[in-house]
């Protein structure tokens, strides 16, 4: 009896092993508050399930050490890999090293360039980017009643949710609804509340005059926020808007601060960005793009909003 209860036992054992998978991720840059929203839900994620073990590597914003972060997981003889890329323009030479390994490859929340193109055994999990500008700018032309001057502070201008934010705002300000929207400057303050701070700073040095801020995220918003109020402007008469729904931006909101931000899931993301390197290191099949929906954020739903989230 006692044999079999140890038999048992071992075989248990080996069935565990034989189960386990390590899936190495590599992100864009750990300093960084949306994405270590991101980073946590994933690896609080993998916590519940039995067998499962993440290796995660900070690329600091670096594309060469991302690429080398990539073949030390194959090296490494990872089951899976996902990336969130510091450059969407770079994506095809990494999936070419995944897919001649063998490694299934997922991307998280930044869109490959290679998207539609992607290898057997990859995909790309996120929100689709023409939601969020869209519904960022729609809500900051309801409440400017169509009419009056912009501002965009953009992202990084190598990374596509940036460029396709962007997009969104000149073609919402493009609407007959909205046409009476003059965008009077835009630049990069690459996703940084520091850089959104100095740019809108410069922007005020310089006389320029608007009514609306429409940043690609909430750093940026928040960035502004501080300079507007350093300068001692009247928040109430300018419309701010930003992405992500991040705490802090959530808290600038219930302080009359941020007047919009849409909700992007960045735990969901995660999760699925996890949930589909399993699958497809099982041999499973899963979409090759695999969309979290955004949520439109505003003074009037942001304490139903926290109280759910």
């Amino acid at each position: 009896m006692k044999k079999f209860i140890m038999g048992t036992a071992m075989a248990l054992v080996l069935s565990a092993a034989a189960h386990a998978e390590t899936v190495g991720v590599s992100m864009s840059k750990f300093d960084d508050n949306f994405l270590t929203v991101l980073r946590n839900g994933m690896q609080n994620y993998a916590k519940t399930l039995n067998g499962v073990t993440l290796q995660v590597e900070d690329a600091q914003n670096d594309v060469a050490k991302q690429q080398s972060q990539i073949q030390n997981f194959i090296a490494s003889k990872v089951d899976a890999i996902i990336v969130n890329p510091v450059d969407t323009d770079a994506t095809a030479a990494m999936s070419k090293i995944a897919a001649e390994a063998g490694v299934p490859l997922v991307y998280v929340n930044r869109e490959p360039v290679n998207v539609d193109s992607l290898p057997d055994k990859q995909a790309f999990v996120a929100s689709n980017e023409q939601e969020s500008g869209t519904l960022e700018t729609k809500e900051v032309c309801r409440l400017l009643g169509g009419k009056g001057k912009a501002v965009i502070l953009m992202g990084e201008l190598s990374n596509q949710a940036a460029r396709m934010r962007t997009k969104d705002v000149h073609d919402v300000v493009a609407t007959d609804d909205c046409k009476g929207i003059a965008i009077v400057e835009e630049q990069t303050a690459n996703w940084s509340r520091t850089e959104g701070s100095d740019l809108m700073t410069n922007w005020l040095s310089s006389g320029i005059e608007f009514d609306a801020v429409i940043a690609n995220n909430d750093e940026m918003a928040i960035g502004a926020i501080q300079a507007l109020k350093a300068a001692g402007k009247d928040l109430s008469k300018i419309v701010i808007g930003g992405v992500d729904a991040t705490q802090d931006a959530l808290a600038a909101m219930q302080a009359g601060d941020l007047d919009v931000t849409v909700f992007q899931d960045a735990a969901g993301q995660g999760k699925g960005s996890l949930d589909a390197a399993l699958k497809l290191a099982k041999g499973k099949k899963v979409e090759k793009k695999v969309y979290i929906p955004f949520q439109l954020v505003t003074p009037e739903n942001v304490k139903d909003f926290v109280a759910k989230n």
